[in-house]
């Protein structure tokens, strides 16, 4: 087993081998355009890594990982025309540096870009990947769609907001290493087992990443902090926060849900505000903490070395104190 640097920088030098450079330009610009921009490449790190958990080399699993990359980036794509969202990883966003219909049709490109890197693999191999890579992107696209649904509904309870989370980001999580683990053509139950560990490890990051929305540093975090609060998001903070709130504290929030303000920072400010009063964002600390530690007992049940338990334990506890 390799550090996580390691494995990110295998994934650096194969993905600028990638050609993407094609004709037309102004299709293929914006995929070089967010793939470029970098980020934490989690994910395909994670392929990387569970294929080497299962003792294979992490060259094999680099298409694999290419996959999932491009994959959610085209999400990202999508979901910041959806979000009207100015910024991503600090730069413009895609349909802000060319326009929505160069957004749309750039993002669909990438989700066909995605599939054609299994083509590297034997169809054996070919056919369970792709299998799982079009649930998980079903799957992906409900619990977006679960999410723009919950922007009009004032009753979302806290067991749906976790599975819209589970659909959304987690299952995502969970692939990337199950897709590690099915090119290592390890067992079943290995695959499945490191899959379950996947999807609670991203519920958290799922969470961790709702709590650096709004407490995040606007340096660091590379999106625009409040976004969500802008956007009237019924996050796990606000479902809380609501949850322990008093009668006054609900009322004021419910009315913040419900405004666009020209300046948002006051509205930003104030629901941040009741978010530290009513507790909300300690309980959404301890709720990150419980699905890593949730996530770890998986590893109990694997049949791998504790060493490379070890690999996966010490990625998740980093993965709960990240601030970007």
């Amino acid at each position: 087993m390799q550090s996580t640097a390691a494995y990110q920088e295998h994934f650096i030098t194969y993905f600028a081998q990638q050609n993407i450079n094609r004709q037309p330009a102004n299709l293929y610009e914006p995929i070089e355009y967010i793939l470029g921009l970098g980020g934490k490449r989690i994910r395909p790190v994670l392929t990387l890594m569970a294929a080497e958990v299962f003792d294979v080399s992490y060259q094999k699993a680099l298409p694999a990982a290419m996959a999932i990359e491009v994959f959610h980036n085209f999400s990202l794509v999508h979901d910041d025309i959806m979000d009207d969202a100015p910024l991503r990883r600090g730069k413009a966003t895609v349909h802000e540096k060319w326009d929505l219909n160069t957004g749309i049709l750039s993002g669909d490109a990438m989700l066909i870009l995605a599939y054609q890197y299994f083509e590297n693999y034997e169809p054996a191999i070919f056919k369970t990947l792709a299998k799982l890579f079009s649930k998980t992107a079903l799957e992906v696209c409900e619990g977006q769609q679960y999410d723009v649904d919950f922007e009009n509904r004032d009753d979302v309870t806290i067991p749906e907001y976790l599975k819209m989370i589970e659909y959304k980001t987690a299952v995502l999580v969970a692939a990337a290493l199950k897709m590690g683990a099915i090119v290592a053509e390890t067992s079943d139950e290995n695959a499945n087992l490191i899959y379950e560990f996947g999807l609670n490890l991203g519920i958290a990051f799922q969470l961790q990443d709702d709590y650096l929305d709004c407490f995040g540093n606007p340096e660091t975090f590379g999106k625009q902090v409040g976004g969500d609060i802008i956007e009237n998001k019924k996050t796990y903070l606000y479902l809380k926060a609501m949850e322990f709130a008093n009668p006054e504290e609900r009322e004021e929030l419910l009315h913040l849900y419900s405004i666009q303000p020209q300046d948002n920072a006051e509205k930003v400010a104030s629901v941040k505000e009741i978010f530290v009063q009513t507790k909300a964002a300690e309980a959404t600390q301890k709720a990150i903490e419980n699905y890593t530690f949730k996530s770890f007992e998986t590893l109990n049940q694997m049949q791998i070395s504790e060493e490379k338990k070890m690999v996966l334990k010490v990625f998740g506890e980093k993965l709960m104190k990240r601030k970007v």
